[in-house]
């Protein structure tokens, strides 16, 4: 019985990992938002990372958080670490890339809770009388993480995020 039980547990863990193996080796989460703005005005709130206070999620989750701002002003270069409770953990994002008034690209360095390296990006668009905005990140998928996505969906999870960054970005800025 117990023999068999063993056995039992020990093709399920193998099939998880089986599972786990044939998953994705990269991943992208992507959210849309329509803003009534024009794309200067809500590319300089993306741009300035001083700015984000006002309307990152991240910012809500851990009003205490450590901050410490580095390199450029805003744009290339510009750099925000932080050091926060268990929802926000710690990292570093910088600037990489900035096109007024369409694209930001930024480098995320997660160190936790867990060690990660992803690619952010923001593009914003003139749709008629409103802006596109989208917020996406994508990055690598370690077999340790390819193994939590099989119990975490992480599009769910940052997602949500995404859709309540970009809700309070659009009340940011069309106040």
């Amino acid at each position: 019985m117990i023999k068999t039980l063993a056995i039992g547990v020990v093709v399920l863990i193998a099939a998880l990992l089986l599972f786990a193996a044939t998953r994705p080796d990269t991943f992208r989460v992507q959210r849309a938002a329509s803003i009534k703005a024009r794309p200067e005005k809500i590319f300089a709130l993306i741009n300035d990372l001083h700015g984000w206070d006002a309307w990152s999620p991240y910012e809500k989750k851990d009003p205490a958080m450590k901050r410490a701002y580095s390199g450029a002003a805003q744009g290339k270069g510009a750099a925000y670490a932080w050091e926060g409770n268990k929802e926000v953990g710690t990292g570093r994002i910088e600037i990489t890339e900035s096109s007024p008034p369409s694209r930001v690209t930024m480098a995320l360095d997660m160190i936790k809770p867990i060690k990660a390296h992803n690619t952010v990006e923001f593009t914003v668009e003139p749709q008629g009388g409103s802006t596109s905005v989208i917020w996406a990140m994508n990055g690598n998928m370690p077999y340790i993480s390819k193994i939590l996505s099989v119990f975490l969906n992480m599009d769910r999870m940052v997602g949500r995020d995404f859709e309540a960054g970009l809700a309070s970005l659009k009340a940011a800025v069309e106040k």
